[in-house]
């Protein structure tokens, strides 16, 4: 063990290691704490260090010292000392090695064995019991990294909201059997800003790439015993570093392999949005792992059960929920947000069970998380969206966020699987939808964007299984089939799972032209799953949360009906980018734009005339008109002229049977011309009288000039 390492005081901020060209800062944060030990190591795998420095300094409760003969690429941890008195709240262990909470680099994974825990694993006291023996042979390293990068002139595109398209996809997933990807760099942050995917991406007509977790995180150990991993990456234990098996090695290189790929995403004019977890950490329960901040402070960042503190609050599902009404865990998490912004220049963040950062001390105040963020300088600029649920009670939040913030919509995605699914009284909330959900989100003062609308996402089937599938099929998981939403508002057409039916096929593959065409054609932010464009399958498995394997990943061997399937959202990319119309900033108000003017959105029976009470209220009425003016347009352009594009009329029929439609007759007179079709091919011009649209389909019409 080195012994001649010098030691100088330091400074208690900022907290993290801390490289200023000469030397590094040491500072670590901990109220509860009687002594803090620096572990130094040489080799990642070492269960010993090379050298330990008890920190000499404590300011305000942080621990701090400084290494002028600490260099880069050194690995490190911690030990902390203090109470072991779980019924107070308190699980110090000096024995264990602790990764540094704001630690920019984690050498790797956990390897799981008993020593990992505080307590002895087995003995009958539980938790209560004490345990020992060290861990540092089984835990990864911190990594002092070099924050310098040559960013050159990078710039976030700061695309509108009204114009953003989201693709959220995974780093892994998509990038690991490419075929246009280097090998080496498959299932990596270089992986995917490779030509082969932007270009992917830019032909798709997306603006912005929503990451699923690239947070440093942990593969329960269940999952692990059971030759399975925490594939999605909800399990966050380092908020500040980029998880290392998305990158090509783990000393650091995955900090400026995240950069580059930021940097090579915004050349290419792409938003980097980040799907964040701070509403907890990997380290579980009670009886969990003793890796971060368990062992630092414990009661300082989980929220405790106050009638018995041995116990935790548990809002997210996953065993704890960080404690986000204590000054220091709020400062870390706006401390991680603005690192990414400022250092990693990312452009937005989606932030998983956002209802956890509400979430007060149960006395009806909610938590100040969100009156922070909105008057931060740095992070009041970037896009931010609320998964607007957790598992707390009145988890489900959606429309109850401030201004500034954007929602996944799940009543969207939910009413739109109920509409195509052929449910009987789905009109009236389809029209909302359609036009933006403003019975959502206005009563907040919110505008269009704040709806983040998605038929797909991560979480629950594909677009291929929501057409194929009626039940979950997750046998795969572990869990008896019991994992996952049992509701899917799904249908399978006829058969379950793959068909060799012509007819099956061919309705399937309709049904989801439908599906996306209502998406882009809806009023607020659209987001699309990655590799919903490519027909991809999870083979009926809605949570593949745990599959690092072909169930989840992107299969890029497509099929002549794939290609298809792709250029019709680049057809509905296109059309978004043209029409003014579909990306209203305000919502309609139904009323004239004029003394004599015509409405900016009216709802057409299929005889033409407008919507009544009656109509509404009939249950079995599944087609519907959507008429949009094209001087309806609220967007200006860069001189802050108003936009104007074309008048637009959208059908939609549900019903299996056709339905003739009577096209309204306009001022100035005009012919209709077909812009999209979901059941054949585009005819230019339309017919002047009432034309048939096919059962369960979709198409878009555009008014000119005779």
């Amino acid at each position: 063990m080195t012994t001649n390492l010098r030691v100088w005081p330091g400074n208690p901020h900022p907290l993290g290691a801390r490289w200023d060209g000469e030397g590094v800062n040491f500072a670590l944060y901990s109220e509860h704490a009687t002594g803090v030990e620096l572990c130094l190591f040489e080799r990642p795998e070492d269960g010993e260090p090379s050298a330990v420095v008890a920190m000499p300094e404590a300011t305000d409760h942080v621990w701090h010292c400084y290494l002028p003969d600490a260099r880069p690429g050194m690995l490190y941890g911690y030990r902390v000392d203090g109470p072991y008195a779980p019924e107070q709240g308190l699980r110090f262990n000096r024995a264990k090695l602790l990764l540094d909470p704001y630690a920019f680099a984690i050498t790797g994974t956990i390897r799981w064995s008993d020593e990992l825990f505080g307590y002895r694993v087995g003995d009958p006291a539980g938790d209560r019991s004490f345990d020992e023996r060290g861990s540092a042979a089984n835990m990864p390293k911190c990594v002092i990294v070099d924050p310098a990068f040559t960013w050159g002139d990078d710039r976030p595109p700061r695309t509108p909201w009204n114009r953003t398209v989201i693709y959220e996809t995974h780093v892994r997933g998509m990038t690991i059997q490419h075929p246009g990807v280097p090998e080496r760099l498959r299932g990596t942050f270089l992986g995917l800003s490779s030509d082969a995917v932007i270009d992917h991406l830019l032909a798709l007509g997306v603006t912005a790439v929503e990451l699923m977790p690239v947070h440093h995180f942990v593969a329960d150990r269940h999952l692990v015993d059971r030759g399975l991993t925490n594939y999605w990456g909800y399990n966050s234990i380092g908020f500040f570093a980029p998880h290392v098996g998305y990158a090509t090695a783990g000393l650091g290189q995955q900090v400026s392999e995240f950069k580059s790929m930021v940097r090579a995403l915004h050349r290419a004019g792409l938003e980097v949005i980040l799907d964040v977890v701070y509403n907890h950490t990997g380290e579980g329960n009670e009886l969990g792992p003793t890796l971060s901040f368990r062992g630092i402070d414990n009661p300082t960042y989980y929220r405790l059960d106050p009638e018995d503190p041995a116990r935790y609050v548990d809002f997210t599902g996953t065993g704890n929920s960080l404690n986000l009404v204590h000054p220091r865990t709020v400062a870390l998490i706006m401390d991680s947000l603005r690192y990414w912004v400022t250092d990693m220049h990312v452009d937005g963040f989606r932030f998983d069970l956002a209802p956890v950062l509400l979430r007060g001390l149960g006395d009806g105040r909610r938590s100040a998380f969100f009156e922070v963020v909105q008057q931060d300088p740095v992070l009041s600029q970037v896009k931010l969206i609320a998964e607007p649920w957790d598992v707390g009670p009145d988890g489900y939040q959606l429309g109850r966020f401030p201004p500034g913030w954007a929602e996944w919509n799940g009543a969207y995605r939910d009413c739109v699987r109920r509409y195509w699914r052929g449910d009987p009284g789905q009109l009236p909330e389809l029209a909302s939808r359609l036009a933006g959900s403003s019975d959502i989100f206005a009563p907040s003062g919110r505008r269009t964007y704040a709806s983040v609308n998605f038929v797909t996402c991560h979480d629950g089937f594909t677009l291929e299984d929501l057409v194929s599938y009626e039940q979950r099929h997750n046998e795969a998981n572990g869990e008896d089939n019991r994992d996952g939403a049992a509701e899917n508002y799904s249908r399978n057409w006829g058969v379950e799972g793959p068909t060799s039916s012509v007819r099956i096929q061919r309705l399937r593959q309709r049904m989801k032209r439908n599906f996306l065409a209502t998406l882009f054609l809806s009023q607020g932010v659209r987001m699309l799953l990655g590799g919903d464009e490519l027909g991809r399958t999870q083979r009926g498995n809605n949570n593949a949360y745990c599959q690092d394997n072909e169930v989840s990943w992107f299969d890029w061997d497509r099929s002549p009906e794939d290609h298809e399937l792709a250029a019709f959202v680049r057809r509905l990319a296109r059309l978004v980018a043209e029409q003014p119309v579909l990306r209203r900033r305000d919502f309609f108000t139904g009323r004239p734009l004029g003394p004599e003017g015509p409405k900016d959105l009216t709802w057409l029976r299929p005889d033409g005339q407008e919507m009544q009470e009656e109509d509404w209220a009939n249950p079995e009425a599944r087609a519907l008109g959507m008429l949009l003016w094209g001087k309806a347009a609220d967007e200006l352009d860069e001189r802050g002229r108003r936009q104007v594009g074309d008048t637009l009329l959208v059908l939609l029929n549900a019903d299996p049977r056709p339905v003739p439609f009577t096209l309204p007759r306009l001022d100035p007179p005009g012919h209709w011309v077909e812009l999209l079709h979901t059941a054949r091919p585009l005819r230019r011009a339309v017919p002047t009288g009432p034309i048939s649209l096919p059962g369960q389909s979709l198409a878009v019409l555009r008014h000119g000039r005779e």
